[in-house]
């Protein structure tokens, strides 16, 4: 990506899953993202890390930052040398001020390049099962500003020809106008009786939808304290609503679920939380830091030959076992003869993706499952190599070497405390503004309980319904002092989720 450049990036309605891939390469390598309020902060994890982060979201009657500093920081940035991005939500040539901005940019001798983002016109209608054209209902539909201010001189919008001559009507940033806009559709021609629908936090999981028609919308929003942002669609399309409804219906629409894995883990379960239409609130309580003194391992890299089964039980333990053998100039030839156990199927994905057939998977994926899948395998006398974490469970190491086999257990790393977490998640948790709280390992409970602290386990245990990935962490969670609600039958993340969904079922 060239340097003195800026992007203005559109960032979508909201669901991260709709930014664009441009987008987000875009934002991986910026130097600076500037950014807006309704960019959210799935988004914004996307950036580089090292990126310079400058917020200028915009409130109704008030700016974070006025238009015309946002045009000269733009180009400040950009002047040091930078690639910058401008990231707006929805796109940025509508309504997004992004003309405004990329004429500024050329005026003053630096390159723009537009990254289109997918509009909350279009799609957060869609969210709502309302298309804005349909066959049946009509073939026209006009995005218009919700935001004209009642009591202008000269309107921009032409009410006479909008009121009768296009099907649909989508108004953006209108809420707090809804009045006028339905008392001048209404004055020009439209009928009162027309459906209309607003939503809120469209293609979120907060999202809401309030329907009725331009005689009576109005009161309805006010009787339901509906607050803006919001888009408003007017014309017979939202009848379809009844019928195309489909976000609403995904089995964890609307729950709030906290994971608690470690950053670099939880996208599996974070993505298939949202899948299923709940919200994933990433709340890492452990960090995963490689062991300093990795010698051990080294020496059991020498010596290969005399083992007859190396058993992983986690992911962690493949990654940071095959990058510290190619580290040491071998790869995975040196395995051969060996027989791989890999405690279930996301370890055994990780092995196959390194080349490597795994010859045992237990049926219950804990440390008591590996001990009886290999029971009957193992010859007395034979060496096992055991690379894991420090602080894992001594069953393991012990029941195998009363079956006769020599272990070498090797540490490649440690389960800590994670030492940033965000202080609005921490607060949504405390005052029990989720639903449901997830633990994929007694590290993930421990540690979870050192960062919120003991004294607030029973309130949250009080609010919030927990969810363990298998039985040894729901026991830890249990001499933890939580009431654990829900234990997956499969100790896998897809088994958490399924159970999550099972209980979700029964909850109003």
């Amino acid at each position: 990506m060239g340097k003195a450049k800026v992007y203005l990036v559109g960032a979508g309605p909201g669901d991260p899953g709709l930014f664009t891939l441009k987008g987000k390469k875009l934002l991986e390598r910026a130097d600076v993202v500037v950014y807006d309020r309704l960019v959210g902060d799935e988004i914004l994890a996307m950036a580089n890390p090292e990126a310079e982060m400058i917020y200028v979201g915009k409130v109704s009657g008030r700016h974070a930052l006025p238009q015309e500093e946002i045009n000269a920081l733009l180009v400040a940035k950009a002047a040091e040398g930078k690639s910058v991005v401008r990231l707006k939500g929805g796109d940025p040539f509508l309504y997004g001020r992004g003309g405004e901005e990329a004429q500024y940019i050329l005026e003053h001798g630096y390159q723009y390049e537009m990254v289109p983002g997918i509009t909350s016109a279009i799609a957060v209608p869609a969210y709502a099962g309302i298309p804005v054209t349909h066959r049946d209902a009509t073939s026209s539909f006009a995005i218009i500003t919700g935001h004209e201010k009642p009591g202008k001189s000269e309107s921009s919008v032409n009410w006479k020809e909008i009121s009768t001559g296009i099907g649909t009507l989508v108004f953006l940033m209108g809420v707090e106008n809804l009045g006028f806009i339905c008392e001048r559709l209404i004055e020009n021609g439209r009928d009162p009786g027309t459906p209309v629908a607003l939503i809120r936090e469209g293609t979120r999981p907060q999202q809401a939808v309030i329907s009725g028609t331009l005689a009576d919308i109005v009161e309805k929003v006010v009787q339901a304290n509906f607050k803006p942002p919001a888009v408003i669609v007017v014309g017979e399309v939202v009848e379809l609503r009844q019928e195309l409804q489909w976000v609403e219906k995904l089995p964890l629409w609307g729950k709030r679920i906290v994971v608690t894995r470690a950053r670099a883990q939880a996208s599996a379960l974070a993505e298939g939380i949202s899948e299923l239409g709940g919200q994933a609130i990433e709340f890492p309580s452990i960090l995963i830091k490689p062991e300093e003194d990795l010698r051990p391992l080294y020496r059991a890299f020498q010596s290969l030959d005399k083992y007859e089964w190396i058993i992983f039980t986690s992911v962690n333990a493949v990654d940071i076992f095959f990058n510290e053998l190619i580290s040491q100039n071998m790869d995975i030839r040196e395995l051969k003869g060996i027989k791989i156990c890999a405690i279930g199927p996301a370890t055994e994905k990780r092995l196959v993706g390194r080349g490597l057939r795994v010859d045992s998977i237990p049926d219950e994926y804990r440390a008591e499952g590996i001990i009886e899948e290999l029971k009957p395998r193992i010859i007395p006398g034979q060496w096992v190599l055991l690379p894991r974490a420090r602080g894992a469970r001594e069953i393991l190491p012990d029941s195998l070497h009363k079956l006769g086999a020599h272990v070498n257990e090797v540490y490649l790393y440690e389960a800590i405390t994670a030492s940033k977490v965000s202080r609005e998640s921490l607060e949504k948790i405390l005052n029990g503004n989720v639903d449901y709280l997830t633990f994929t390992s007694s590290s993930t409970v421990t540690n979870f309980v050192k960062i919120v602290g003991e004294e607030n386990v029973a309130k949250i245990a009080g609010q919030i319904k927990v969810a363990c990935i298998g039985p040894i962490t729901a026991d830890t969670a249990k001499k933890m002092g939580f009431t654990v609600h829900i234990t997956a039958e499969e100790y896998t993340i897809s088994g958490l989720l399924q159970a999550l969904v099972e209980d979700s079922k029964g909850v109003i």
